[in-house]
């Protein structure tokens, strides 16, 4: 034997022909044999090679328990180290500590994401509690956040009450809504309508007067808040797009999925400026005769022409004559405020189903037909009456065109006659 190998070790391998002297690492595989029972004479053996008590052992089964354990008369024999059976070898140790591991990791991760669910509910109720209009509530309790009002502003939810006015201007137009109150501009097709009333569910304005090119021309209407902000505009309530379809769930039925959101384009509401016949022939009547008089059928007042003019006017537009206003074609008898531009403001007073007075701080309101009457030297009589030809408004302001006998015009500026003449002017806005 060879000096380097270790001495066997009798207590584990019996000394026997059939195992030969190998050092321990040669026989870390190999099965040991069984004890001889002579060496152990007080003991039950139990087949698998454990002691067991003298009551036990009859009733152990060596070929139910371990079939594969000896043949039938022979002693223990080692397994080969290919046999699968009980070959014991220190991956299973690897697994159970690579399992280990992972049970250890996992929970640790596990544990963090408690943690930081629960860190992430204290920030929540803390934030909830520093929140202005929350409550505190004792632990265990529901703690809601107070809701918060949006104020979004004015919304006109309908459409114009008309869809077209006359380029003359001065057509009451009214709009339903929300919070139409806070609307403090309007404005059509680029030139600033005047705001008649505003309510809060209720808006209406009257359609500024434009020149007579704009007829049959479509223009936007648009509405803005006191800070500048243009005003939403909505589909009108209870309005569906052609083609699409509603669909509602039962009852109780729950589909679990959001509602895809439509975006909702942009909308505009939109005037056409027509042609008035009355404003048309009133004007077209002025702009035919201002400077050809027509003797042949009116009278002509030498030197003092406005006011009889301007009652012709009238009469074109569809006017009728009464007790207070007239002229008797047969005799040429006429009433004083027929001819008189003072007798003829009187009368416009006591008639306000016919016409209203306007001051010169209100002539954004005057339109294309109306009446425009003048006090040269600032006596409070009237000293010439003539009729609104043209209106233009611009962001800078409104400007006031007339026509009319003895000072013969067509389009005579008003400022332009204040400025030469003096004195004031004021205007009757005719319905």
């Amino acid at each position: 034997m060879s000096p380097f190998l270790p001495t066997r070790n009798p207590l584990t391998v019996p000394d026997t022909p059939e195992y030969p002297d190998l050092p321990l690492r040669r026989r870390s595989t190999f099965r040991i044999p069984e004890p001889r029972p002579e060496l152990l004479p007080q003991a039950a053996l139990h087949p698998n090679g454990a002691h067991v008590a003298d009551g036990d052992a009859a009733t152990a089964d060596p070929a139910a328990e371990r079939p594969d354990r000896r043949e039938a008369g022979r002693p223990g024999r080692p397994r080969h180290r290919a046999e699968r059976v009980r070959n014991r070898r220190a991956g299973g140790v690897r697994r159970a500590v690579a399992l280990g591991w992972a049970s250890a990791i996992m929970g640790v991760s596990a544990f963090g994401a408690v943690a930081a669910s629960a860190d992430d509910d204290r920030s929540a109720m803390a934030a909830a509690t520093d929140s202005p209009g929350a409550s505190s509530a004792p632990a265990g309790d529901t703690i809601a956040a107070a809701e918060v009002a949006v104020d979004e502003g004015p919304t006109v939810t309908s459409d114009l009450s008309v869809a077209a006015a006359p380029f003359t201007g001065g057509t009451q137009v009214t709009v339903t809504g929300e919070q139409l109150d806070e609307v403090a501009s309007v404005v059509v097709g680029g030139a600033p309508a005047t705001i008649v009333a505003a309510e809060v569910e209720q808006l209406t304005f009257a359609v500024p007067s434009v020149a007579d090119t704009a007829l049959g021309t479509s223009v936007e209407v648009q509405f803005a808040d006191a800070a500048g902000r243009p005003v939403e505009v909505e589909v009108p309530t209870g309005v569906v797009a052609a083609g699409t379809s509603v669909v509602q769930p039962l009852e109780g039925e729950l589909t679990g999925a959001a509602e895809p959101e439509v975006p909702a384009e942009p909308r505009t509401l939109a005037l056409t400026y027509t042609s008035d016949p009355h404003i048309d022939a009133q004007v077209g009547y002025v702009l035919t005769y201002w400077s050809s008089y027509n003797s042949a059928v009116y009278p002509v007042i030498s030197g003092y022409d406005c006011a009889n003019f301007a009652s012709q006017s009238l009469i074109a537009r569809g006017w009728t004559m009464d007790g207070g206003w007239y002229l008797d074609g047969g005799t040429g008898a006429m009433s004083p405020s027929w001819s008189s531009s003072t007798a003829l403001r009187d009368y416009l007073y006591t008639r306000p189903d016919r016409a209203t007075e306007l001051s010169d701080a209100q002539r954004d309101l005057v339109k294309v037909g109306d009446i425009a009457q003048f006090d040269w030297d600032s006596s409070g009589d009237r000293d010439h009456t003539a009729v609104v030809t043209r209106v233009e408004r611009s962001a800078t302001g409104t400007k006031v065109w007339v026509g009319g006998h003895t000072k013969d015009a067509d389009y005579w500026d008003v400022d332009t006659a204040l400025a030469t003449g003096g004195g004031s002017v004021t205007y009757f806005s005719i319905r």
